[in-house]
């Protein structure tokens, strides 16, 4: 999963970057309004997380300019502004949420994952498919009656394969899923992440379609 940081402080930035490495995610984290607007551009990213209170261009402007793009990206609000009409304004911009500094990082976890559902249609906290569940909270995954607990990247590749069922993910798209801008990727560094979580739930958990790419099934 590929979040989009826009925070100019460099003590927090660096702080929630570490946080969300740490809870599997990819991070691009980027220091000004105009940055963040290009990196927007790419629809690389499955979340962003915006400060307002940025060089070059205020968060709220790049927010207009990605809903009027018509963008719909999720996109939490962390900022210091904390007035009910600041709230409002960067709700009706078409923020998806808007969290008041200083926060409590494992509420900003929490609320990342609950737009990230959302976003995919999942309303239920754990993500599966009626053979392979997945816990966002714990990264604990379940496959028949095997219980393991998985590492941060192959966390992420299955929750990439288990947001879709049935959807074949190329390598290159997995990569993008998993990786930042600059984590340099190993070749076969996606074959390596699969024979792990093959090797802690079963072989059959992640399908390979030859010349395509990897999928979970899609259950009725």
């Amino acid at each position: 999963m590929r979040i989009l940081l826009v925070e100019d402080d460099p003590m927090i930035g660096a702080a929630v970057a570490v946080a969300l490495k740490d809870a599997a995610y990819a991070v691009d984290w980027v220091k000004d309004g105009a940055s963040a607007g290009g990196a927007l551009e790419l629809g690389e990213h499955q979340a962003v997380l915006l400060d307002l209170g940025l060089p070059k261009r205020d968060g709220l402007e790049v927010l207009r300019r990605l809903r009027q793009a018509g963008n719909a990206v999720p996109v939490i609000i962390i900022t210091a502004r904390d007035g009910v009409a600041e709230r409002i304004k960067g709700l009706d911009f078409g923020a998806d949420d808007y969290l008041v500094k200083p926060f409590n990082i494992d509420e900003l976890l929490a609320r990342l994952r609950a737009i990230i559902r959302r976003q995919g249609g999942q309303a239920a906290p754990v993500l599966g498919n009626g053979k392979v569940s997945l816990d966002p909270a714990s990264h604990e995954a379940r496959y028949g009656e095997v219980v393991a607990q998985l590492s941060a990247r192959e966390f992420a590749l299955l929750h990439a394969l288990l947001l879709r069922p049935g959807t074949i993910l190329a390598r290159a798209e997995l990569e993008e899923r998993i990786y930042g801008w600059n984590e340099e990727v190993e070749s076969n560094a996606v074959d390596f992440l699969i024979h792990g979580v093959r090797k802690k739930l079963g072989a059959e958990v992640i399908k390979n379609v030859r010349g395509a790419g990897w999928m979970v099934e899609k259950t009725t």
